[in-house]
């Protein structure tokens, strides 16, 4: 017999659990779904509007970019409106680290190794704790310190992980312990190793991504090879899927890996097939227009949309609503897996809709009377 593992026996490497904001990373914590602006950060208006639009999608957690004093007067405002905690990116000036605790970011990205003397470190470090910021170390493999780079030759996975192990030694020497790693490459198998190699060199939360990774279509299918390689190993806590894309496709993609690995719950699964002759209704376009029509929707519903009698039932079975092809113009719902009704060509999209949405408000108002009694 196969060596069968469900998702439901992933065993999650234990971490220490810190926070961002009130979101908890590490420990027992959902995994967490973030993405970053694209926007100039001292437009708010516009910053805003994306943020908004990210947190609609799901984002656990938002980063914007922090290079200049016009970005950190910004931050004060955009922290105070925004939805979900913000992450402060910043690069080499501890002056915009300490701007941006002190404005509400409720965390820093930052390299400590990168801004100078002992006592900027200690600056930053301090302002961090004061303002109840952590902190995430962000080790890429492009940008490597010059030491290791002539030490190891080439970006390698020993090299990253020294490198992260360095700057957290940094922080630790202040007594600051609020901090996750990330060690990301565009290489797949570099980063991969690499964060294999630090999960068993330290207790902290790890940020996992593939950086660079390309477009929408490239750079999903490059994330999901290498994240899906670290969630099923039980490694990471908090994630961004990096494309060259809007970023409320990166919030999507990351659910999509957590959701087909069983690690998160959010939104509508559509199960649906490649379709072939044996169809009984265009199913690439319903399923099209069914996905787009659900987006709105967050609890967590499966839906099975098949064309044909050879895997429909099977299919529908394990879903909430399934729609299996029937032949002559009509076909079969299952409800909860059991076969309900049956209905015609010309609704099939708008009933399906129809069912979905009155689920997920059932859902709904179960979830908030049982909030409400606890």
């Amino acid at each position: 017999m196969t060596n069968y593992r469900p998702y439901r026996d992933i065993q999650r490497r234990k971490s220490r659990q810190i926070m961002v904001g009130d979101v908890p990373v590490g420990g027992d914590a959902p995994i967490s779904v973030q993405t970053m602006t694209n926007t100039s950060t001292a437009d708010v208006v516009a910053t805003l509007k994306q943020i908004r639009r990210a947190a609609d999608a799901g984002a656990d957690l938002v980063r914007v970019s922090c290079p200049d004093e016009d970005s950190t007067a910004a931050l004060k405002t955009i922290t105070k409106e925004s939805p979900v905690p913000i992450i402060a990116d910043i690069h080499f000036h501890y002056r915009r680290a300490i701007e941006a605790a002190k404005a509400g970011a409720a965390c820093l990205r930052i390299n400590p190794g990168n801004i100078g003397s002992a006592d900027r470190v200690s600056e930053v470090v301090r302002a961090a704790r004061d303002h109840g910021c952590s902190m995430r170390i962000g080790v890429n493999g492009g940008s490597l310190e010059r030491n290791l780079l002539e030490k190891y030759g080439e970006p390698c996975p020993d090299a990253l992980v020294e490198s992260a192990l360095y700057h957290a030694s940094l922080l630790q020497e202040h007594d600051f312990h609020e901090f996750k790693i990330s060690v990301k490459a565009s290489d797949v198998f570099l980063a991969v190793a690499a964060y294999h190699g630090l999960a068993d060199a330290i207790d902290c939360p790890l940020h996992i991504g593939i950086t660079e990774a390309g477009g929408l279509r490239s750079g999903t299918v490059k994330s999901a090879i290498g994240l899906g390689n670290l969630l099923w190993a039980g490694i990471g806590d908090t994630l961004r899927v990096s494309l060259s894309a809007d970023p409320v496709e990166e919030v999507k993609v990351g659910f999509e890996l957590l959701k087909s690995l069983g690690l998160r719950h959010r939104g509508v699964t559509v199960i649906s097939c490649p379709s072939c002759s044996r169809q009984q209704f265009d199913v690439i376009e319903s399923v099209r227009q069914i996905e787009d029509r659900l987006e709105h929707i967050n609890e967590a519903i499966t839906v099975s949309i098949i064309g044909c009698v050879v895997n429909g039932p099977g299919e529908a079975r394990m879903t909430d609503i399934g729609l299996t092809g029937g032949g002559k113009d009509t076909h079969q719902i299952y409800i909860s897996g059991v076969a309900n009704h049956r209905l015609q060509n010309g609704d099939l999209v708008d009933h399906v809709v129809t069912l979905v949405e009155e689920r997920a408000a059932l859902l709904l108002k179960q979830r908030e009377e049982q909030e409400k009694k606890n």
